[in-house]
């Protein structure tokens, strides 16, 4: 193993090969010259050496997108239906006026809108979203027999009979589904209608519907990060009124490539994700836990969510948050951060080139968030899993003890000033 290889892997990775040299040139970005050949060698890797794994497919038909255009054809006691964009308060409104069975029959014929709407009873949209992963899980095992597909393609549509078949299990709680491209997801664990605090997990880089959860490492993926998270909220205060949100309802990068190394996916989702906590019930606050690349959507979109809701933002394995500073966020929210000394993460350039990179590292001092232990996470996913010392902070940021909370052991005031 020579020098290159010495914390992110072998130089013939891509993904290590890349930060590598740019983390090299970045050092000195103190002339035009030097911070141009940064970007220049960023896109040079990405156009040669594939490290951006594009994967090229035939565009399939949107479902989604065909439901919101029947939706916006149709009406319910002579009425025409709402603009799906109108806003949470005008869908909210407009579900009061009708009665259970007109809501019921909205769900049963536009499950992939009614499931999907900020706003809509969220009961109804559990019922709805049952409706469309049963229909997406028909479909999809009808695929899996298609003599038309290939024997990859038939393979691909078992796997997501398989996922769907999952989703919809008696007792959980599906927020949002979305089975367009690669797939979108959210969950909720605990009663979000009583919760007095909902922690919002947000996921990083290959969030799909296939990878929303795993049967090995699950505390890795999206599902088992929020189950975790919940578990150990249950186990540390069982009369707490809270809820976990597993938010895998944006499109995230694939694979750590040109996506990955730019805002422009994280601003997207940070739309969604602003869009969805101002539906959550009035009494909740809530506590956001960005991993990875979900930090940086955190980041860009925390002055835009609601300042008197969202009490805490943390985030683990941060890349950056596209800002150089916390008051450069612009948010009211505590900011915490968390990185395990074996985190790959360290070795990005924590620098922003010409839109390429994502700022100031979130744990450094000058950054100003309030760092915590990570003790235990063990590399770049391990950060929900049983027992290590970064689940059990988030645990005591999302019940509001911070009083609580370990402190990194070069950031021993992180709690000062944290009141509930």
């Amino acid at each position: 193993m020579n020098v290159f290889d010495e914390r992110i892997g072998a130089p013939s990775s891509p993904r290590s090969l890349g930060w590598y040299w740019l983390r090299v040139i970045a050092q000195d970005l103190t002339s035009p010259g030097r911070a141009a050949l940064a970007v220049m060698v960023v896109f040079v890797l990405l156009a040669t050496s594939g490290w951006s794994a594009m994967r090229h497919q035939k565009a399939a038909e949107d479902p989604s997108a065909a439901a919101v255009s029947a939706w916006l054809h149709g009406s319910i006691a002579g009425h025409r239906l709402p603009n799906p964009d109108a806003g949470a308060a005008a869908i909210s409104h407009f579900f009061s006026s009708l009665s259970n069975a007109q809501r019921q029959h909205l769900a049963d014929r536009y499950p992939l809108v009614v499931g999907n709407l900020n706003g809509a009873p969220i009961p109804l949209r559990y019922e709805a979203n049952r409706i469309a992963l049963g229909r997406a899980e028909a479909q999809a095992e009808k695929d899996s027999h298609a003599a038309d597909l290939t024997a990859d393609g038939q393979q691909l549509s078992e796997q997501l009979a398989n996922r769907y078949a999952s989703l919809s299990a008696p007792g959980r709680q599906i927020l949002a589904f979305d089975p367009s491209g690669r797939g979108l997801v959210a969950e909720v664990f605990g009663n979000l209608m009583t919760a007095r605090r909902t922690a919002v997990v947000v996921p990083g880089v290959d969030t799909d519907i296939l990878t929303y959860e795993k049967s090995d490492k699950p505390y890795s993926a999206p599902e088992g990060m929020a189950e975790d998270l919940y578990n150990s909220e249950r186990a540390a205060d069982p009369g707490a009124k809270t809820a976990v949100i597993a938010w895998a309802d944006y499109t995230t990068p694939q694979g750590v490539g040109l996506d990955a190394s730019t805002g422009e996916l994280a601003e997207a989702g940070a739309v969604r994700l602003n869009e969805m906590v101002r539906a959550l019930p009035q009494q909740t606050q809530v506590q956001l836990f960005c991993h990875s690349y979900g930090s940086v959507l955190c980041g860009v979109g925390a002055a835009r969510l609601p300042q008197q809701k969202v009490t805490d933002i943390t985030v683990a394995g941060s890349p950056g948050m596209r800002a150089s500073n916390v008051a450069a966020l612009r948010t009211h929210a505590r900011v915490w951060a968390a990185r395990d000394e074996t985190d790959w993460i360290q070795d990005v350039p924590y620098v922003e080139v010409g839109g390429l990179g994502h700022g100031t590292d979130p744990v450094s001092p000058s950054f100003g968030a309030r760092v915590v232990s990570a003790a235990g996470a063990q590399d770049h996913t391990g950060y929900f899993a049983e027992g290590t010392e970064s689940l059990k902070n988030f645990t005591r940021i999302a019940l509001g003890e911070y009083g609580s909370v370990r402190c990194a052991t070069d950031s021993p005031d992180c709690t000062a000033g944290a009141t509930a």
